[in-house]
């Protein structure tokens, strides 16, 4: 991808949460996907068709701004505690159902 200004956005994309400009990727996706998982910054880069410089860019803003980061979190949690509240199954059981018929 040719180099252009890293940008991060929040706007009503991705339930607005903080994400790359022109990208549906967030920046707690880059997060996890560089942290948690390990994968290499330009990996992600090449997975996403971002520069280098957006991953940066949005770990950069992970950590800038803790407090909006600690919400979309709690957020997040809260959805998917109404959802399995109102009998969605998680993730672990869709992976067991999808074994015993598959």
């Amino acid at each position: 991808m040719a180099q252009q200004a890293a940008r991060i956005v929040r706007d009503d994309v991705m339930d607005g949460e903080p994400r790359v400009d022109g990208r549906r990727i967030t920046v707690l996706r880059v997060q996890g996907l560089v942290e948690t998982r390990g994968l290499p910054a330009a990996e992600v880069a090449a997975m996403h068709d971002l520069d280098v410089a957006d991953v940066y860019a949005a770990l950069t803003y992970y950590y800038e701004h803790p407090d909006e980061i600690a919400s979309i979190q709690e957020q997040r949690e809260n959805r998917e505690q109404t959802a399995r509240d109102a009998g969605a199954p998680t993730i672990e059981e869709l992976a067991v159902d999808h074994e015993e018929t598959g």
